[in-house]
């Protein structure tokens, strides 16, 4: 696995706590970039190139967490979700506890099946049953060491599956961040391009909403991941989407509520992918949005594209992803802001 990549899906930063994340983005658009800042809500905005028109590329580094709560007598910390995570994959899971005083290592513990009786084994389990053990004796023990609302990320970890496939925490979107790197790396457009690592995005788009109204583009490509339904249990008339089959387009988000992408943007990724042979998937949510959502309907309205990299077990402490659909989602970007800013440079003209 590439290095960039493992570093950036090891980092921590989630929703509201992204300063790590935003440090090692930060670090490698200044390689590329002619001005990189974090503005006053947290995003990461580099700016490269010049030209008639902006255009913007945004991809959200925030991950899905925990954060302390509270504090039993016993030394055992209760915790609320950030970002939208079904209490089932919590269980027994390894964390973090990202404390000023240094990282503090735990593992999220239930009452045992043995202990709980018949009507309890039926009943779906709850994050608020559940508590976090870092190995304290009581309250004080463990305010020694963390404090209330201390952010608490799954335990790092990144690697390759097989061939291709690659797995880590935060694939959503640190994947989308390291693809938007490659992208400023290799991009060569006539017009200003800026590339925003937006913050807050799984608790309400918040990010892309304050930095799209700040740039204003004429033109705005978002990167994320998306739902892969290559696996047991989910049917094809839910997520045709297969990692290794190429870049997802998304056409609508949460059957309309989140982004529509106008006929002229679709036609532009269409045309852009079958000209260079590009691999590629369609993709219609029924549920989920990106900050396309946001960033297209502010001020006038932008017009805005969405290209995603299929990933399996989102919004999981691991998901799983092909570097083939994350290559196929750089040369795509690429091309698309190149046409596009050729194009309309030569009607401005």
């Amino acid at each position: 696995m590439d290095e960039l990549l493992k570093k950036i899906l090891s980092a921590s930063g989630i929703s509201g706590s992204e300063t790590a994340a935003a440090g090692i983005i930060k670090e490698e658009l200044e390689k590329s970039c002619d001005e990189v800042q974090i503005d006053g809500f947290g995003n990461v905005i580099a700016r490269k190139g010049k030209g008639p028109l902006k255009i913007m590329i945004a991809a959200h580094m925030d991950e899905i967490g925990l954060m302390v709560k509270h504090v039993s007598k016993d030394g055992f910390i209760y915790f609320v979700k950030i970002g939208g995570i079904d209490d089932r994959v919590l269980v027994a899971q390894r964390v973090v506890i990202k404390s000023k005083k240094g990282d503090v290592f735990g593992l999220i513990g239930l009452k045992p099946p043995h202990l709980q009786k018949e009507e309890e084994k039926k009943t779906a389990v709850k994050h608020s049953d559940m508590f976090i053990d870092i190995g304290s004796a009581s309250k004080e023990e463990t305010l020694a060491r963390v404090e209330i609302g201390d952010p608490v990320i799954f335990e790092p970890n990144a690697g390759v599956l097989s061939g291709n496939l690659c797995y880590g925490k935060a694939v959503d979107n640190r994947v989308g961040c390291y693809a938007m790197i490659k992208i400023m790396e290799k991009l060569k457009a006539d017009a200003e391009v800026y590339a925003v690592a937006t913050v807050q995005e799984e608790v309400g788009l918040k990010g892309a909403k304050t930095s799209s109204f700040k740039i204003n583009p004429d033109f705005a490509l978002v990167i994320d991941t998306t739902i892969a339904g290559d696996t047991p249990l989910i049917t094809e008339n839910e997520s045709s989407l297969k990692l290794g089959d190429g870049v997802a387009l998304t056409i609508i988000e949460a059957s309309g509520r989140g982004v529509i992408v106008s006929e002229k943007v679709k036609e532009l990724l269409l045309g852009c992918a079958r000209e260079r042979g590009i691999k590629y998937q369609m993709d219609v949510i029924e549920g989920g949005m990106t900050d396309g959502a946001m960033i297209y309907m502010n001020r006038e309205g932008i017009l805005t594209g969405v290209l995603s990299i299929p990933t399996r077990y989102i919004h999981s402490p691991t998901g799983v992803f092909s570097t083939l659909d994350v290559d196929a989602t750089v040369e795509l970007a690429k091309a698309v802001i190149e046409k596009f800013a050729g194009t309309a440079a030569e009607r401005k003209k």
